[in-house]
């Protein structure tokens, strides 16, 4: 049984905004403390290896947690988040309000409908898959903490249950949320949960 807990970053500074692989904000002082409520203050630790994206809103805690307790960790570029393109940085709302036909067209078919020299989701999918399959055939562990993006837990659960791109954003996935798939070799690949806080 291989079994990958997925935590998604904590709130970081600068509010809501389309912060994609662009747009690299630290944790704000609230997210390093959704980040530490997440894996436990005592740190409870059940991973054999930590992965994190390179970006600092991931990377900056994934460093802190394993200076706590030693354990191997990879920084891994593919685990970072989807490029938004021209839309990184700015606020839902100013683009609801400034772009409010490419908004809603985005909403209503975001593989479509990408932002302007935005990442396609195909592309992104199959980057995040492809680096979750080759970080998994190099390392013997049967427990795994991945640190990373909304974006990218989306696509690895969606990837276990198979659902297309054009509806992995129905999937929430809240700052400093946990998510778990699982690897059976008796049954395969399975979601254990999602957008897990407690």
């Amino acid at each position: 049984m291989i079994i990958i807990d997925l935590l998604r970053h904590g709130e970081p500074r600068g509010g809501v905004r389309f912060r994609g692989n662009g747009c690299d904000d630290p944790l704000s002082e609230q997210g390093w403390r959704q980040m530490w409520q997440a894996v436990g203050e005592s740190v409870h630790w059940p991973w054999d290896a930590v992965l994190t994206s390179p970006l600092v809103r991931c990377r900056d805690f994934a460093e802190a947690l394993c200076s706590r307790k030693p354990t191997p960790l990879r920084v891994v570029d593919d685990l970072r988040e989807v490029g938004f393109g021209t839309w990184e940085g700015l606020t839902l709302e100013a683009v609801r309000r400034g772009r409010a036909e490419e908004y809603r067209a985005f909403y209503a078919d975001p593989v479509v409908n990408r932002p302007a020299d935005a990442e396609p989701l195909a592309d992104f999918r199959h980057r995040v898959e492809r680096a979750l399959e080759a970080e998994l055939d190099a390392a013997a562990t049967e427990r795994l903490l991945v640190v990373t993006h909304g974006g990218v837990i989306r696509s690895l659960v969606g990837w276990v249950l198979e659902i297309p791109d054009q509806r992995i954003f129905g999937l929430d996935c809240e700052y400093a949320s946990m998510s778990q798939i699982r690897y059976d070799p008796e049954r395969g690949w399975r979601v254990g949960f999602t957008n897990r806080r407690d």
